[in-house]
């Protein structure tokens, strides 16, 4: 399968604005198949980052929060609370309810987040999401460094105009 859309991206040569004949080939994102080599890569990456403190932390904060019964009960009770607003808002047109439901679920909101393990659970979600686009702008980084991009208002090379 690789072979074939290596060999249509080569046939679809300059299906862009270079012209006939140029020689670069344009690639469809959609077509775009992932070198075996690469892949193994990132997945050795993704079992390092999952192997790290930051995921490590996030899951025994997950356990001890799926384990907390008054930290679920104040989910569900928040989740009732959500149908009840989409209820009052849609079905019965009553905002005054709205508004009364929508406080609730604030004292709700804030009695959950004043837990310290639900803060500590949404610290790690935080420390993840930070980690996470760290490993993205280090990759993004160093290909950028070891390319070089043109500005776009420079003539296209002679060999690929029309």
């Amino acid at each position: 399968m690789a072979e074939q859309h290596t060999a249509e991206n080569q046939a679809a040569h300059c299906d862009h604005d270079h012209g006939e004949g140029c020689g670069i080939p344009s690639f469809h994102t959609r077509d775009l198949i992932v070198r075996e080599d690469i892949s193994k890569k990132a997945k050795e990456l993704a079992n390092l980052i999952f192997t790290s403190e930051e995921v490590q932390h996030y899951r025994r904060a997950e356990q001890q929060i799926n384990g907390n019964e008054r930290v679920q009960q104040l989910i569900t009770k928040i989740k009732k609370k959500q149908k009840e607003v989409v209820a009052f808002e849609t079905t019965f047109k009553n905002a005054d309810m709205v508004k009364k439901i929508e406080g609730e679920m604030e004292t709700l909101q804030d009695e959950l987040d004043g837990i310290p393990i639900v803060s500590e659970f949404q610290q790690s979600q935080t420390d993840i999401n930070y980690l996470l686009q760290l490993v993205i702008s280090i990759v993004r980084d160093t290909v950028s460094e070891k390319i070089s991009v043109e500005d776009a208002s420079e003539p296209a090379p002679e060999e690929c105009s029309d």
